[in-house]
């Protein structure tokens, strides 16, 4: 009669001179089968065979010789709970280890390849130089913002000057609220006339979708910004209310031609009617701060020079775009062409606003969005200026366009926001007896280059925000749908 194995992986081969294997239960003669087993007996069986592969894990991790494995038929293969070890390679990490690898970075945020559960080893070492930083590195906290995308080669239909768009989106060639707009639209208007409609289709149709790959392209360069969303839902409403029954040309001619007006009445109009109105604001002797870049400051500071008003300006400026020094550029070079009435100009960083504060009278600034609760969503650092500038009792005035105003509320800048890629600004710095090499700043292993392109001011810190349709207080800025004439769902 066959004498019953021992399912445990350590123990003799042959039981034939024992009638009771050592993993029997006490009081019972033979093995029972799992079946018989009650659930502890299975429990403690599973885990005498887990401590089995993990002691012959150890033993071949070390170099020793491994022992001979005997799978047992009485029971199922049990899923490993720790690394397994491939035959003759290295352990490797399964998947129950790199969830909870996974599980330890959500609960303690912890930066680098814990994230993503890409640690190689027992410590976790041999994974970090394989994986590409810019995959396995990143603050947890700061996963949701807009990361500057990877140049990649151009899939689907994409139309030339689209592809061309998305790439100098990417590389942040084109900023600014206005100039990321009009270059959206005239890109769209080279897209509609090299459209041609399929047969059996409408263009008011088809061009929605011949569209859609479009625009995704941009969004993929680049996250859209407020005023491209705007603008784009209004052509897309264009689009639908065209005419069936005109002829495929005219009917592109049209939908170009209320681009067109759309770009003259919402940002350029806009903007001299709001030059218009900032310049009464400004005042001989006044001394006017401005933060980074916006372009509408910059016309309402040069009409005003135009009108012979003398004031002096403060310019402002943050890395890693340095965007005030374009601004600065324009006003030097206005006092360059009349040197008897120039505009004196003054360049500071932002930790130098403390002490410049007392000295000024006005605030200009920009903003990249309008939220419904008189909060304004623009570049980083504008929060800081505004902040200081009501603690001295300085008026702010924030320059703004109707059509960059959004209905939805931002509560600060942490919930939505975008990343700038991690321009090396540091070349032209002090101290300049120092190689180009030795200031450039890369990321590290144990560095992290963060540009957080924008913040939120709340309304109590603005004093009125200038639009084309008049001043208007912070408290009422959710009547701007009714002024343009919308109707308010």
């Amino acid at each position: 009669m066959p004498v019953p194995t021992n399912p445990h992986p350590n123990g003799p081969q042959n039981q034939a001179s024992s009638p009771k294997p050592p993993s029997a239960t006490p009081g019972s003669s033979a093995q029972p089968s799992q079946k018989s087993m009650t659930k502890a007996q299975r429990r403690e069986l599973q885990e005498r065979q887990r401590a089995a592969k993990q002691a012959l894990k150890d033993q071949q991790a070390a170099g020793g010789p491994s022992a001979p494995k005997t799978p047992s038929k009485s029971t199922k293969p049990q899923p490993p709970s720790g690394p397994v070890s491939s035959p003759g390679g290295p352990p490797r990490v399964g998947a129950s280890t790199n969830r909870r690898s996974s599980d330890a970075g959500r609960v303690h945020g912890y930066s680098g390849s814990i994230s993503h559960g890409r640690f190689g080893g027992a410590d976790g070492a041999s994974a970090v130089g394989d994986e590409d930083p810019s995959r396995s590195r990143g603050l947890r906290i700061f996963l949701h913002f807009g990361l500057p995308k990877v140049k990649g080669v151009v899939k689907g239909d994409i139309h030339p000057a689209i592809a061309r768009l998305g790439l100098q989106f990417s590389e942040f060639k084109i900023c600014g609220a206005n100039a990321r707009c009009i270059a959206t639209l005239t890109a769209f208007k080279s897209v509609i006339q090299d459209y041609l409609t399929p047969q059996n289709n409408t263009l008011s149709r088809h061009l929605m979708t011949h569209l859609s790959p479009q625009i995704t392209h941009l969004v993929s360069a680049r996250p859209m910004s407020v005023t491209m969303g705007n603008a784009i839902r209004q052509l897309k409403l264009e689009i639908s209310g065209s005419d069936i029954d005109l002829p495929e040309q005219d009917a592109k001619d049209e939908l170009c031609c209320k681009i067109d007006t759309y770009i003259r009445d919402r940002i350029i109009i806009a903007d001299e009617v709001i030059s218009d109105l900032a310049c009464k604001k400004i005042k001989d002797g006044d001394v006017i701060l401005t933060y980074a870049r916006s372009s509408v400051v910059e016309k309402v500071l040069l009409r005003a020079h135009e009108e012979g008003k003398r004031f002096s300006v403060i310019v402002v400026d943050s890395r890693p775009l340095l965007e005030g020094k374009q601004l600065l550029h324009r006003l030097t070079s206005v006092s360059s062409q009349l040197p008897k009435s120039s505009i004196p100009c003054t360049y500071a960083l932002l930790p130098a606003l403390p002490s410049l504060i007392t000295e000024v009278t006005t605030v200009l600034l920009g903003a990249h969005s309008l939220q419904s609760n008189g909060a304004i969503y623009s570049r980083a650092g504008t929060a800081l200026v505004a902040m200081l500038a009501k603690q001295h009792s300085v008026p702010v005035l924030v320059c703004c366009e109707t059509y960059k105003f959004s209905e939805g509320v931002v509560l600060d800048g942490f919930g939505r926001n975008e990343l700038a890629p991690p321009l090396d600004q540091l070349r032209t710095s002090f101290p300049s007896t120092l190689s180009p090499e030795s200031l450039a700043l890369h990321p590290q292993p144990n560095l992290e280059i963060l540009n957080p392109l924008y913040d939120l001011t709340p309304p109590t810190c603005v004093t009125a925000v200038v639009t084309e349709v008049g001043l208007i207080p912070p408290s009422s800025i959710s009547s701007i749908p009714i002024a343009l004439g919308r109707t308010v769902l």
